[in-house]
């Protein structure tokens, strides 16, 4: 049988000494198509993650916003998504037909979060359509339980901020999230290979302050994100093993501010423990956007 798993993925689980049990655990879990108990689950939301690739390579995280039912599958293998882009996120660029997607539904109020990844399959004025290639639930650990809040009104636009220098409001906003959103791609290339290569999203939950700031080796600001156990899966992680770039979505709750972050990522093992290391080289930010009630 096929791995579900490109060789990035299986090298990962070789060195945590898992490649056994997470091949098992993939070949029961990740579909090439979504099951009815997922398809209804995306339904529900009023917002899903996307990952997306530039044209150059670069990974970004984002994020499309809608009343419940935004979202819809006529099909087991296609997801429509009936929303627009926020105003300046580079995902409006990454839409063309055939281009890698990873999407991520989570339901912060009960801790639910499934993922699809695949090619766009249509483009049009109202969203997109995605062709699954692969679909798969995650375990709920790490998610903080709270009622998100969407902005009413129109949308705020992109604020394009100084890597090398980012304000105050935004290093407060990294300093304290206890949520992030990283995406990652097994290639440069924006066109996808094969079922088990592409783009991916992921969640990343920690206690506030899990994130760490620190100044990398050209002065850049670095982020230092630790790896904390999961389902084996290591698609995150093996991506990076691959194409050591990645984008990075940090919502900030208290102030309702959204950051995009896009840069290189590398990741590093210390004995059993791993970490990731990602330098900030471009950055966004949404004012407002996600007011919560935590």
């Amino acid at each position: 049988m096929t791995s579900p798993f490109h060789a990035g993925e299986r090298v990962v689980q070789e060195r945590a000494g898992v490649r056994e049990r997470a091949e098992l655990l993939g070949q029961h879990m990740i579909r090439s198509f979504m099951p009815d108990q997922l398809r209804s689950f995306f339904a529900q939301l009023p917002f899903l993650v996307v990952g997306s690739l530039s044209e150059d390579g670069q990974p970004w995280a984002s994020i499309v916003l809608g009343t419940p039912g935004f979202a819809q599958t006529p099909s087991p293998t296609r997801l429509r998504v009936d929303a627009v882009p926020l105003p300046g996120d580079p995902l409006a660029r990454h839409l063309g037909l055939g281009r890698p997607l990873g999407v991520l539904g989570i339901q912060l109020e009960t801790r639910r979060r499934n993922r699809v990844n695949g090619r766009v399959a249509e483009q049009d004025a109202p969203g997109f359509a995605l062709q699954v290639d692969q679909a798969f639930g995650n375990c709920p650990k790490f998610i903080r339980v709270r009622t998100l809040a969407l902005r009413a009104g129109p949308l705020p636009a992109a604020r394009e901020l100084d890597a090398r220098a980012l304000p105050e409001e935004a290093l407060r906003s990294i300093a304290r999230a206890d949520t992030c959103f990283i995406a990652s791609a097994s290639d440069r290339s924006p066109q996808r290979q094969d079922a088990s290569h592409g783009v991916d999203i992921s969640h990343r939950g920690g206690p506030a302050g899990f994130i760490q700031l620190a100044t990398g080796p050209d002065g850049r600001v670095q982020l230092q994100i630790p790896d904390y156990p999961g389902n084996n899966a290591f698609n995150t992680l093996g991506n990076l093993t691959r194409h050591p770039r990645a984008g990075l979505l940090v919502p900030d709750f208290a102030s309702g501010d959204l950051l995009s972050l896009a840069g290189s990522c590398t990741l590093v093992w210390q004995g059993s423990e791993r970490s990731l290391h990602f330098e900030i080289e471009r950055a966004l930010r949404w004012p407002g956007l996600l007011p919560a009630l935590s």
